[in-house]
């Protein structure tokens, strides 16, 4: 068994923080199996399954354009000016993500938008679309939102032990405050941001295949 899955069968962590995030492995197994069998749109089930593994803000995932894929080199670069500090951001992709992206491509594909409203291709999905599906899956407000996965995937990744907690904060795209800090933690850390996105998705897989 390797470390990471050993890791899995001993976390002992609260189901769920101040921030309304399910941050245990097994309550996050049955969070993502809830989400493959949800019965609403296919494009819902899909953005909640991509901010699971991808961990952005849901505004970023909600305004996604398609051009700004590219699937072949495997990255997400979203603009500055749809980042919440203003400075472009990479994302690496997953095959877990890629095969999403391509299932999704063969209902949005035509459009500008990944996720465009029902009402308009020509706008993003609404802002509570998101919140709204986790409550008809029967969990409340109190209990997880669609911003929450980004403080499960920083919290399990943290207490893993397996990765430099600078590599975890720059894939959340958060900005150091500390202007000393800073100054040492300019680099990306891309290659290990690559391994990390690759583990985190792999994590999901286990969390969900494990039905705790």
């Amino acid at each position: 068994m390797t470390p990471e899955r050993n890791w899995l069968r001993v976390a002992i962590r609260p189901t769920v923080t101040h921030r309304a995030a399910i941050t245990d492995p097994g309550a996050l197994g049955k969070l993502l199996n809830a989400v493959e069998v949800f019965e609403g749109q296919a494009t819902t089930r899909i953005a909640l399954q991509l901010l699971a593994i991808l961990a952005p803000r849901p505004g970023e995932l909600r305004h996604a354009m398609w051009a700004e894929f590219d699937l072949e080199a495997a990255v997400w670069s979203i603009p500055a000016d749809k980042m919440k500090m203003r400075k472009p951001h990479n994302v690496p992709l997953p095959r877990q993500a890629l095969a999403l992206l391509e299932s999704l491509r063969l209902i949005t594909g035509e459009g500008t938008f990944l996720f465009p409203s029902l009402r308009s291709w020509k706008r993003p999905m609404s802002e509570n679309t998101l919140n709204a599906a986790l409550r008809r899956m029967g969990y409340s407000g109190e209990e997880m939102t669609a911003h929450g996965f980004r403080a499960s995937f920083s919290t399990l990744a943290n207490e893993s032990g397996l990765w430099n907690p600078d590599a975890i904060e720059r894939a959340l795209a958060h900005v150091e405050k500390n202007e000393v800090r800073r100054a040492y933690a300019r680099g990306e850390h891309w290659d290990e941001r690559l391994k990390l996105a690759d583990w985190w998705a792999g994590f999901l897989d286990d969390v969900r295949a494990m039905r705790m």
